[in-house]
């Protein structure tokens, strides 16, 4: 399982949300979450918990910003 960095981008921009505004939030800078927006830099729990909270996305649907890695045989044997 891996973030999946183009939702949180995708969500990001349809709030209207400027990389400025989110690396506000996090207290960071704006070079240090594009760092972590573009996958150099990982981003921590609690970053993804205050992302999800800017973004309103609660608890419950934050798996959205995640990949599952299956490959093409497990999906198949699963059918």
């Amino acid at each position: 399982m891996e973030f999946n960095l183009k939702r949180i981008k995708a969500e990001r921009i349809a709030a209207g949300i400027s990389q400025q505004d989110m690396a506000n939030i996090l207290e960071i800078s704006r070079g240090a979450y594009w760092k972590r927006e573009n996958g150099i830099t990982p981003i921590g729990v609690e970053e993804l918990a205050k992302i999800s909270d800017t973004l309103g996305i609660d608890k419950d649907h934050i798996g959205i910003f995640f990949k599952f890695n299956v490959t093409e045989r497990q999906r198949l044997v699963k059918e």
